[in-house]
């Protein structure tokens, strides 16, 4: 695949009618997005030489691509997915009721009804930023275009030595500015928290687009009251450049579904002997907790995150709620579109970032709960995972300039080396909380302090 050439994102609204899809020179193929009244069900990839693509042709790709989503909709059992395996090339569906499906009447119906359900508790919305402006622009007029407005939208200011953000801010009505001097992302989010009012508080980054009923969406998912966290989908804004469709098919990029998935205590237990992958459960810039959470397991740990470790900051906390026996919630309803790294050099500085939190974060999980899954993943499947992927591309030839694993496994070894030289820094910073939340983080803080 020339992975030089743009594909063209094609979003498709099945309720408006199944189009044509006609030649597109300028793009080697098209990645469809299937929706219904603004619920995702599926994405197929349709390459340039399958088109032009007649609309009764799409139609039966369209019907293969949504059943699976349909049906989860539908029904309790028989179109459930598994949840994620270690090795997500294990992971097996249950049989498709199709005589099931093919009984229901008005299926798509059903499934709109069962997305339209009503939403109660208050949300704020955060977003931190470190002087992207523009990009920060981008994503607060998607946030003012919302079909179901939050209580408040905070932008946490992560750049004290420049104006640019506050200037922003302050000429966009219906915008709280808060800056926060410490480096890090966690220690922006953790601002952002302190600083909201909402019962729920969703995060999302400068970076992003979120779709007009994102909050509606995040909302409905909180209906359980065990869930203390809810991730979205993560759909691609653009695949312009050969770093975006890299990042986008490669390993590290996202590969969350069209099917609701629950993150429970057998979840858990599941998988703990080899690592919970809890990175899996979606991405920190789409994702929703009750402020109940935070004073349950606390804050993000400060170590971790961009500006510090460099990533895993969210998956370590939703590995902290799984740990106490509460729930993660992932609802692809809820959709956010991200523009990713846009060249070459970005994206494998992003992956070394990746890769450095990870690890760094499978330590600070082995520290807080002594679960010897995350040594496994660190010092036997990582090194299994990346002597394959060497083998691999040896192989095949690869270019050095389209790999990131030299980049990953750097980033690997840099986080452990993070870890040691950061275990005595406190998880958390000094904020005003619960005495349930000073515990918890005191315990943390305390086991740190003797590591």
């Amino acid at each position: 695949m020339n992975t030089s050439a743009p594909w063209k994102v094609l979003h498709i609204e099945l309720s408006a009618g199944i189009p044509t899809l006609p030649v597109e020179p300028k793009y080697q193929a098209i990645y469809a997005v299937f929706w219904w009244y603004g619920i995702p069900l599926g994405n197929q990839e349709i390459l340039a030489d399958q088109l032009p693509m007649p609309a009764t042709q799409l139609a039966n790709l369209v019907l293969q691509t949504i059943v699976p989503a349909v049906g989860d909709r539908c029904f309790a059992q028989g179109f459930k997915q598994s949840l994620p395996a270690i090795d997500p090339n294990h992971a097996q569906d249950m049989p498709v009721n199709f005589q099931a499906l093919i009984a229901l009447e008005k299926p798509l119906k059903q499934l709109q009804e069962r997305c339209s359900q009503p939403v109660s508790g208050s949300v704020s919305v955060v977003v931190c930023t470190c002087n992207r402006p523009k990009e920060l622009a981008r994503c607060l007029r998607s946030l003012q275009n919302l079909s179901l407005p939050p209580q408040e939208i905070i932008v946490v200011d992560n750049a004290p030595n420049s104006d640019a953000t506050r200037q922003l801010v302050t000429q966009t009505s219906g915008i709280k500015y808060v800056l926060e001097p410490r480096p890090g992302l966690s220690m922006a989010r953790n601002t952002g928290i302190c600083s909201s009012v909402g019962s729920i508080i969703a995060f999302t980054d400068d970076d992003v687009v979120v779709h007009p009923n994102w909050i509606a969406q995040l909302q409905q998912s909180f209906q359980d009251p065990k869930i203390m966290a809810v991730t979205g989908l993560m759909l691609p804004a653009e695949l312009e450049t050969e770093a975006q469709l890299i990042f986008h098919k490669g390993e590290g990029g996202p590969n969350w579904g069209y099917r609701a998935v629950t993150f429970d205590s057998q979840f858990f237990a599941d998988t703990k002997s080899q690592g919970v992958p809890v990175w899996r459960i979606g991405a920190g810039a789409n994702m929703a907790f009750r402020r109940k959470a935070f004073d349950l397991v606390g804050y993000f740990d400060q170590r971790l995150g961009a500006g510090a470790s460099g990533c895993s900051e969210d998956s370590e906390l939703w590995y902290r709620i799984l740990a106490e026996g509460w729930l993660c919630r992932y609802e692809p309803s809820a959709v956010i579109y991200h523009y990713h790294r846009r060249d070459m050099d970005s994206l494998k500085h992003q992956s070394y970032q990746y890769m450095r939190g990870h690890t760094a974060a499978l330590l600070v999980q082995f520290f807080n709960y002594k679960h010897w899954g995350n040594i496994y993943r660190l010092l036997l499947d990582l090194p299994i995972y990346y002597k394959n992927r060497l083998l691999k591309e040896l192989r095949i030839g690869s270019k050095s300039r389209h790999s990131n694993v030299l980049a990953e496994i750097a980033g690997c070894l840099a986080g452990v080396k993070f870890y040691i030289d950061n275990r005595k820094v406190a998880a958390f910073p000094s904020f005003p909380s619960k005495s349930k939340h000073n515990q918890i983080t005191n315990k943390v803080n305390r086991t740190y302090a003797k590591s």
